[in-house]
């Protein structure tokens, strides 16, 4: 079962990461994105690629230009994710056969972002927006829109966003902090895994 649940590992190390991302992997859920404003990010990146590459998505966030794009694509990413609504990095991450995802909280932002070739929709942060905020902006976005709620999102109300049409979440420290060690990821991963697929079964 493919999970529409990124593991936000902002500030993970190195040499911890490949231990994080095999127990995240092992509670179900198969999307990774280490922020580039994290310690070393693309030897992030690259380990995690090399490791999981075959199972999972890997890929960077945080991601602000062309060169940071290449950059990710070059340590073995598959995904780019931003904070904002830049059709330079779009471009750029579709010209490397790679999935976009650019940071949007307007309408003009969202459409700008399709227009130029997203893959899917950050809705960021999400607890501006709110759910009845999502649901009057998703009323005029093309059906089928893929749209992940990031920022102010958690186990506690998976149910009303999913109910309101996003696709997905991205997660951060209710999935990992900086510090964390590999078992308290376990347990955490598996309350957001427990928390989503009862909300898909709502």
């Amino acid at each position: 079962m493919i999970r529409n649940v990124i593991a936000i590992l902002r500030g993970v190390k190195p040499d911890e990461v490949e231990a994080i991302g095999e127990v995240i992997l092992a509670e179900g859920i198969s999307i990774l994105e280490v922020p580039l404003n994290s310690p070393d990010p693309l030897l992030s990146v690259s380990k995690l690629a090399a490791a999981f590459g075959a199972d999972a998505k890997i890929g960077a966030g945080t991601v602000l230009t062309r060169d940071d794009v290449t950059a990710v694509a070059d340590a073995g990413g598959k995904i780019i994710v931003s904070p904002d609504c830049n059709p330079d990095v779009i471009e750029a991450t579709k010209s490397n056969s790679m999935e976009s995802y650019p940071g949007v909280a307007t309408p003009s932002e969202c459409f700008t972002a399709l227009r130029h070739g997203a893959d899917g929709l950050k809705l960021f942060p999400s607890s501006l927006l709110g759910v009845d905020g999502f649901k009057a902006v998703s009323a005029v976005l093309p059906s089928g829109t893929d749209c992940y709620a990031v920022g102010g999102v958690n186990a506690e109300n998976f149910a009303d966003w999913l109910g309101a049409g996003v696709a997905g979440f991205g997660i951060g420290t209710a999935i990992y902090k900086a510090g964390d060690s590999a078992e308290s990821v376990r347990a955490k991963a598996r309350t957001i895994v427990q928390a989503f697929d009862r909300a898909m079964e709502i």
